[in-house]
């Protein structure tokens, strides 16, 4: 990684306030960009609109969503302005780069019936399984990121009125809040001390904070060992979460807010899947 990069990714960790997540998916989609000037020999200094030509033309050959070509330009306009900003460019010709459309793809999330099916499944007789029932009664009771999940510590939770505090995106604060049936495992796991006393609620087998990665590894053998159809991920709980909510009467701003959404354009993705239960229902009770 160059010196130019490092600078721009330690701007946006301590002045920004980017997310852990975000900063490593621009390292990554620089790195790339990097490399391809490096292909066509040119510096980043003497990029112009035939170069970025041919790099939208080598991402369109590589075949990747219109999303995934979205963040990489971006990341580099992103990166650009900071140059400009320190007078390293002239101008910015990512600028004037438009973002592909994005395809919008409904959320997937979890009927009540594969919902308790997965909870049903969960031996919480051993401590194993008591802290695979507590992590996922509460990603679906909070709907927090399993980014945000690894990261509650047992000093953040508030059982006096069931809520918790999360760290979110852009290290923004929010208060999140779970029901009596997370309260229930929460309790059982804290007295049962299986945490080891770390700061952290959720630890591994070597007593150090869970990562991301254990947790979607954990998740996929409970779905795999219940086979059931529904492909399942950490965030399909929140996603089940979000839809369960509004389904429910839930007005979209109180969803925005628990997710942590700065836009609720983003939030209205799951209006749509709302509206598409809603027109199933419709349709199938509906002869007329």
């Amino acid at each position: 990684m160059n010196q130019e990069v490092a600078s721009f990714l330690l701007f946006l960790e301590k002045e920004v306030n980017m997310s852990e997540n975000t900063i490593i998916s621009y390292q990554k989609d620089l790195k790339d960009f990097f490399k391809f000037l490096d292909m066509v020999k040119v510096t980043y200094l003497n990029v112009n609109r035939y170069v970025v030509r041919d790099y939208l033309k080598y991402l369109d050959e590589k075949k990747l969503k219109n999303s995934t070509i979205a963040r990489r330009i971006s990341a580099i306009r992103t990166f650009y302005n900071y140059e400009l900003s320190l007078g390293k460019v002239k101008s910015n010709i990512f600028n004037d780069i438009r973002n592909p459309k994005i395809e919008k793809k409904l959320p997937n999330f979890l009927s009540y019936e594969e919902l308790a099916k997965i909870f049903a499944s969960i031996d919480t007789d051993t401590d194993t399984g008591l802290k695979k029932r507590l992590i996922v009664e509460m990603l679906y009771a909070t709907g927090v990121r399993v980014s945000e999940l690894v990261n509650i510590k047992v000093s953040d939770i508030n059982k006096s009125n069931k809520s918790i505090r999360v760290m979110g995106k852009g290290k923004k604060m929010r208060i999140v809040y779970f029901g009596e049936y997370a309260e229930e495992y929460l309790n059982r796991y804290l007295t049962k001390n299986i945490n080891k006393g770390s700061k952290y609620l959720f630890v591994n087998a070597n007593n150090e904070k869970m990562q991301i990665e254990e947790v979607e590894v954990m998740i996929k053998k409970i779905v795999k060992d219940l086979a059931l159809k529904t492909h399942v991920t950490p965030h399909t709980l929140r996603h089940t979460f979000a839809t369960h909510l509004l389904n429910n009467g839930t007005d979209i701003k109180t969803v925005q807010e628990l997710l942590g959404h700065a836009s609720l354009n983003t939030t209205g993705i799951y209006t749509h899947v709302s509206n598409e239960r809603l027109k199933e229902v419709y349709l199938k009770v509906f002869d007329r």
